[in-house]
């Protein structure tokens, strides 16, 4: 079965194994930003067949880009996105669990993202206040801006506190 809307090109060079080796070490040398890959290099990276990255993408788990001609090109973030369905597809999930585990895994990054900046910004609100505290301790103004610490005494019910013990 194959996909018509496909033309694949192979890697530059004439497309026999050497260039499809030499493809593959560059890509695990250096990751590329830019979709790159086409689908037979993007294939032998993630370890699937070129049909199963195909049927992936109308089953709308991974997106390539594609050129003005209509080839597939993948980044090294679709390789990446392969590699954890095949993790999951081993580990016995059907394609709608896949999809499921990695629309929560994306949710759970950006709330850990988004977490990390409220902490950052928390940190930073609290180094203010303590700078800010230190040079209002250093310049005693009698503007009466400063916090004034305040004494607590507990007491508890049914017994009475004693005016002659000291705090």
């Amino acid at each position: 079965m194959t996909d018509p809307t496909d033309t694949t090109e192979p890697p530059a060079g004439g497309g026999d194994d050497a260039d499809t080796v030499a493809a593959t070490a560059t890509a695990t040398s250096r990751p590329q930003p830019t979709a790159v890959y086409v689908i037979s290099v993007a294939a032998e990276l993630s370890g699937m067949h070129p049909q199963t990255l195909r049927i992936y993408e109308r089953r709308g788990l991974v997106t390539p880009a594609r050129t003005q001609g209509g080839n597939r090109r993948y980044s090294d973030a679709d390789i990446a996105v392969l590699r954890r369905i095949s993790e999951l597809t081993t580990a016995g999930m059907n394609l709608e669990g896949i999809r499921r585990v990695m629309r929560l895994e994306a949710e759970n990054a950006r709330l850990r993202a988004e977490l990390e900046r409220a902490r950052a910004i928390a940190l930073h609100a609290i180094e203010e206040a303590e700078r800010s505290q230190r040079g209002s301790r250093n310049a005693r103004t009698s503007a009466g801006n400063d916090l004034v610490p305040l004494r607590q005494a507990v007491a508890v019910f049914g017994q009475r506190a004693s005016i002659f013990e000291r705090d």
